[in-house]
């Protein structure tokens, strides 16, 4: 027994906020700044009281219209993200509840902008068992709450949104291979080392980052677990028709590509337009590609994410 996906779906929030908008809002910065590091021109950014189950809810209601399915046959429900509306019940089972669905195991994952290729890779396990039939899997965040809005070399960098795919037990293989992995020694270089204790905000409460030693370590181990996919899937990279790496960074994004060979016409980016939104970035970028037409039936799509932890993951996917 096979996973295979059956639909795709994804919700941004508001307007798009241009780099001008930022540097409008006070932020010492520019378009020019921005555009020539990152290749970011802009992003989405939440309302406030917007959650992430709100967007996921939305992005997975699309993917089940596609699908043609009722949330009431979804038996496995996964959310990938690093902002959760509470830190308890888990931003699942508050979608489970607004979607109607009774039953179904329901949980988050917490891997940052790897959680989705973290949530494909475990959904697609339950699938192979045999104890799950059809899954849900969603990348949700609302990274905007966890910016340091004085901090240009951060706050300029995400945005917010949400993707969400459906997977179906099929005989035929849709998923060809994962690979998940973590170096928790590399925690320094990306986090929020805050908490709430007491009912206060300990620590730091917003994100940090040593941007160098992000890029480095991301350019190395997003083209290595491109490759232990495809050998697992004994695919050649050459073989792939479409790579949807994290979108964190138009420099990583064609440093990857480059190192793994693949031109940069089969390199789905929408970076300049979504920002980086962590766990969202790979399904957003999925069901545009799926829902434009570029992605048809019998092609092979490899998605990978790299984030703090440190982990990195990936998975081939064949339509």
């Amino acid at each position: 027994m096979f996973a295979r996906l059956i639909g795709t779906g994804s919700c941004l929030p508001g307007n798009p906020v241009t780099n001008d908008d930022l540097a409008a809002r006070g932020i010492d910065t520019n378009d020019e700044w921005i555009a020539t590091r990152t290749g970011i021109r802009s992003r989405y950014l939440a309302s406030a009281g917007t959650t992430s189950s709100e967007l996921g809810l939305v992005a997975a209601q699309r993917a089940l219209e596609m699908a043609g399915i009722d949330a009431a046959t979804i038996d496995l429900i996964i959310v990938a993200t690093s902002t959760p509306d509470f830190i308890f019940p888990s931003t699942a089972c508050l979608i489970q509840g607004r979607l109607g669905n009774k039953g179904a195991t329901a949980f988050d994952v917490q891997a940052v902008c790897s959680g989705f290729a973290y949530a494909i890779g475990i959904a697609d396990k339950f699938i192979r068992s045999g104890s799950h039939k059809r899954a849900l899997v969603i990348g949700a965040e609302v990274f905007s709450r966890i910016l340091d809005w004085q901090d240009r070399g951060t706050c300029v960098l995400f945005g917010d949104g949400a993707g969400a795919v459906v997977l179906e037990a099929s005989e035929k293989p849709g998923i060809l291979a994962t690979a998940m992995h973590a170096d928790g020694s590399q925690s320094g270089i990306l986090n929020v080392p805050g908490q709430i204790c007491g009912g206060q905000v300990t620590g730091d409460p917003f994100l940090r980052m040593d941007g160098q030693a992000v890029f480095k370590f991301a350019v190395r181990v997003l083209a290595e677990v491109a490759e232990e996919v495809c050998a697992t899937a004994n695919v050649s990279t050459g073989d792939i028709d479409w790579l949807i790496p994290h979108q964190a960074n138009i420099r990583i994004i064609e440093a990857t590509g480059k190192k793994l060979g693949v031109d940069r016409s089969k390199v789905i980016v929408t970076v300049d337009r979504h920002g980086n939104t962590s766990a969202a970035s790979v399904p957003l970028a999925l069901d545009e590609a799926v829902r434009d037409g570029r992605i048809q039936r019998g092609h092979k799509v490899l998605v990978e994410g790299v984030g703090g932890g440190f982990t990195w993951g990936a998975a081939l996917l064949e339509f």
